[in-house]
């Protein structure tokens, strides 16, 4: 019996030793070949075809869409980890738009997201508001150390405020009493949760960012437009609220300008509330349209092989909604983005051939196709509010959108691509690309966009920034805009499919680099 037990253990011994290392020699170059061209035409002329009728979240294009990239993960083999055991994690979008926003003083009327912004989502409809008094109210603030409410009438009122909160001369928040800001700068609803409970009707914030704001709000302020996945339970709990433009406040503020400087001045100076009650003729309509759609994630999981690190988790996105249906004018968003779509099957499949010979990623993979990109990012966002694995045991996101097309710049060059994000969190991320492309792919490696000046803030503009705001390394991959950007011209036929091969090549490196290392990633900047 001893001796069977001994070779027993061997046995099993050995075992381990040889599922180790077959691991160890597991080389990702014997399956990025199942990225090819072949199949990402298949997938992108389907997810681009007219049958898809753009893919628009919550249209029936979208839906058939969301069917044929689960049918993709169950041939791949792949669990249904979603809903119900389905692919799917849904999500129920509320849609918001305003009917009517208009906003007049002594008599003038200003324009929306020239003079002035409101986001439906934090506001009740207002049917023409009248009143003949605003008060300056400080920052709108009320708190134990601090507080501009203090003998402050402002029931039925609406209150005039500056954005972030009072700072001493030695650089120190009268809030927290250290350098160091507290929640009323860094979350600016709770000001409108206050104002809600004093019984304000309305805040008036003075933005000192007005036109950054501007754009950074530009799905809900350019366009009046905005869905969201929550219900209205937020209208119970703030108070209606627009932002100005400097020049708009002083027209509010008018001869009484000189008081409010001086009320401001003392607040800075003594830490002591001061509000000014303004004569001021202030009108206000705000009225919106409000439905509801449903849309879909589609989830594709690859679990990690080795125990220790199973948990940990890359996960790896792209958007597959469009623009949908104008009329029976299709956007059929082949570029933007069954392009990224696309490529990132690829990727999932050849992470699983590796799995299915035993020599998958040591850390786990979800491969995530989300809808609500074009509504503003709201797929990713709900998923990074409730995630199906802890975010903290998410190591990177990998994001992939726009990737089948070269710009101006670039003509005559397409073996390039725009890399945005990977240093803004962890330079280890950085490297791990960097080293990827030189090693296997050699594309040109272009930042212009990562520049944190880039007036076009695409860092901001895509799935992987709702991940980076919870504090995950997250780099985006993008081959630039061109002249059929958002146009129904965007269409399959003017793809590059040898260009999505090599990027593709290069996101699966980069992601079997991260998901197999022995360290998880460091988070080493802000």
């Amino acid at each position: 019996m001893r001796i069977i037990i001994i070779l027993y253990s061997l046995l099993f011994v050995n075992g381990l030793f040889a599922q180790s290392s077959a691991w160890i020699g597991a080389n990702p170059e014997n399956f990025v070949k199942h990225i090819n061209q072949e199949d990402l035409k298949t997938h992108l002329f389907t997810l681009a075809s007219s049958e898809m009728e753009g893919r628009e979240t919550g249209k029936p294009g979208q839906k058939k869409a969301a069917d044929y990239i689960s049918s993709v993960f169950k041939n791949y083999g792949l669990p249904a980890i979603g809903d119900q055991g389905t692919y799917f994690q849904k999500v129920t979008y509320r849609t918001e738009n305003w009917e009517k926003i208009s906003l007049g003083i002594n008599g003038e009327t200003f324009r929306s997201v020239k003079d002035f912004y409101a986001i439906p989502y934090y506001n009740t409809n207002l049917d023409s508001f009248a009143t003949n008094e605003i008060v300056f109210l400080g920052y709108g603030i009320d708190d134990e150390r601090y507080s501009d409410y203090e003998n402050a009438d402002v029931k039925n009122k609406v209150i005039l405020i500056y954005d972030g909160e009072p700072i001493d001369k030695d650089g120190n928040s009268f809030v927290t009493g250290t350098s160091d800001t507290s929640d009323w700068t860094k979350n600016w609803k709770k000001k409108l949760q206050v104002a809600k409970a004093k019984g304000v009707k309305a805040v008036l914030f003075i933005d000192s960012d007005f036109q950054e704001n501007l754009l950074k709000n530009a799905q809900q302020s350019l366009s009046g437009y905005e869905v969201q996945f929550t219900d209205a339970q937020i209208e119970k709990e703030v108070a209606n609220s627009v932002f100005l433009s400097s020049t708009l406040a002083k027209k509010i503020v008018g001869n009484q300008f000189n008081s409010l400087v001086k009320a401001r001045k003392k607040i800075i100076r003594k830490g002591k509330a001061e509000s000014v009650s303004i004569a001021c003729d202030f009108g206000l309509q705000l009225r919106k349209n409000v439905r509801s759609l449903e849309g879909e994630n589609v989830l594709g999981y690859i679990e990690g092989v080795d125990e220790q690190l199973k948990d940990e988790l890359v996960v790896i996105t792209a958007h597959y909604d469009h623009l949908g249906k104008r009329g029976e004018s299709i956007y059929f968003g082949a570029d933007d983005n069954a392009s990224g779509t696309s490529t990132v099957l690829e990727i999932c499949q050849a992470f699983q051939e590796a799995k299915k010979i035993g020599q998958g990623p040591r850390r786990s993979v979800l491969v995530m196709l989300v809808s609500g990109e074009e509504k503003g990012l709201l797929g990713s966002k709900f998923y990074a509010e409730n995630p199906v694995f802890p975010i903290e045991n998410t190591i990177a996101n990998v994001n992939v959108d726009m990737v089948g097309r070269t710009d101006e710049k670039h003509a005559g060059n397409p073996d390039y691509i725009y890399v945005i994000g990977a240093d803004r969190l962890s330079s280890e991320l950085h490297q791990i690309n960097e080293n990827a492309n030189t090693t296997h792919t050699q594309l040109e490696l272009d930042y212009t966009y990562n520049l944190e000046s880039d007036p076009n803030r695409y860092y901001y503009r895509s799935d992987h920034y709702n991940f980076a705001e919870k504090g995950v390394p997250a780099i985006f991959y993008f081959s630039g805009t061109h002249t059929d950007y958002h146009r129904t011209s965007d269409t399959p036929e003017k793809i590059d499919l040898k260009k999505m091969e090599k990027i593709g090549k290069l996101v699966f490196y980069t992601s079997w680099g991260l998901a197999n290392r022995d360290e998880r990633i460091k988070v080493d900047k802000k």
